[in-house]
C-alpha cells in the first residue's frame, strides 16, 4: 500500500485535475481528510506530510483528545461531519471551525446559545436529505427554506451553505444527480434573498465520487479511505 504521502498527494493531484477539467479553480475546493478512528501520530504525520489543514470528525469524544493532542498545529482547521445532538453543541463549538451537520431548529438553537457564551459566531452548514432516505438524517429539501430563514435570526451562528450524504452506489455517474441537485437548491435558496443567508459553500463527495461532486460544484470534499486506508 503507498504510503501516506503518495496517498495524499494523489488525491489531491486528483483534486486539481477534475477542477481544471471542468474549468474551476482548485483553490476554489477543500480537502476535509476524515480522521475519524485515525491516531493522533496519523493525524499528524499527514499535516506535516501533505499539507492538509483541514480534519474531519464524526465524535465529540474522539475529537477532543485528538484535538488536544495536536494543539501544536494552530493552523488545522477542525470539521464536525457526524450527527451532533444537541447535548454536545458546547463541546462542539469550543472545538470545531465549521459544523457541516446541523439539521434543526433545536440544535442551530443550542449552538447559538453555546457560542454566545464564549463570544463566537460558530460557522455552519445545514445538512440536507437530498435522497429523502428515512436511514439519512439531513432536513428534506422542500423544508430547508424555512429552516434556514429559521436559524438566520440567530446572531452566533453563520450559515455558510449546505451538505449532504447521497445514497452509496459503487459507481459515481449513480451519485451524480445527487449532488447536482444540492447544488441547484443551493442556487434557489441564494435567489431568495434570505436576509444574512449566502450560501456558498456545498460539502459533497467523498473517497469514491469526489470527482463527480467537484464536477457539479463542491466545495468541500470529505475523503478519508483514500488517504488513511480501510477502517479497522
Amino acid at each position: 500500500m503507498p504510503n501516506l504521502k503518495t496517498r495524499l498527494d494523489n488525491v489531491r493531484d486528483r483534486i486539481q485535475n477534475t477542477a481544471r477539467r471542468c474549468n474551476r479553480d482548485p483553490l476554489s475546493i477543500q480537502l476535509v481528510a476524515v480522521s475519524k478512528t485515525v491516531s493522533a501520530e496519523t493525524v499528524r504525520e499527514a499535516i506535516e506530510a501533505g499539507d492538509v489543514t483541514i480534519f474531519g470528525e464524526n465524535y465529540v469524544q474522539e475529537a477532543r483528545e485528538k484535538i488536544n493532542s495536536l494543539m501544536a498545529y494552530p493552523e488545522v482547521n477542525w470539521h464536525f461531519i457526524g450527527h451532533l445532538q444537541s447535548n454536545k453543541a458546547k463541546y462542539a463549538v469550543r472545538l470545531f471551525d465549521l459544523i457541516h451537520s446541523v439539521d434543526s431548529f433545536k440544535l442551530a438553537r443550542e449552538l447559538n446559545k453555546q457560542a454566545l457564551k464564549i463570544g463566537k459566531i460558530q460557522s455552519i452548514l445545514i445538512q440536507i436529505n437530498i435522497s429523502q432516505e428515512d436511514t439519512k438524517s439531513g432536513i428534506s429539501p422542500d423544508k430547508a427554506l424555512d429552516l434556514i430563514s429559521e436559524i438566520s435570526r440567530f446572531e452566533h451562528v453563520a450559515i455558510k451553505g449546505l451538505m449532504t450524504m447521497p445514497p452509496y452506489f459503487n459507481q459515481p455517474e449513480k451519485v451524480r444527480p445527487f449532488f447536482a441537485a444540492l447544488r441547484d437548491l443551493r442556487d434557489e435558496l441564494n435567489s431568495k434573498g434570505i436576509p444574512s443567508v449566502d450560501l456558498q459553500e456545498l460539502s459533497m463527495g467523498m473517497t469514491g465520487d469526489f470527482e463527480a461532486a467537484i464536477e457539479e460544484g463542491a466545495t468541500y470534499v470529505r475523503v478519508g479511505t483514500a488517504i488513511f486506508g480501510e477502517r479497522k
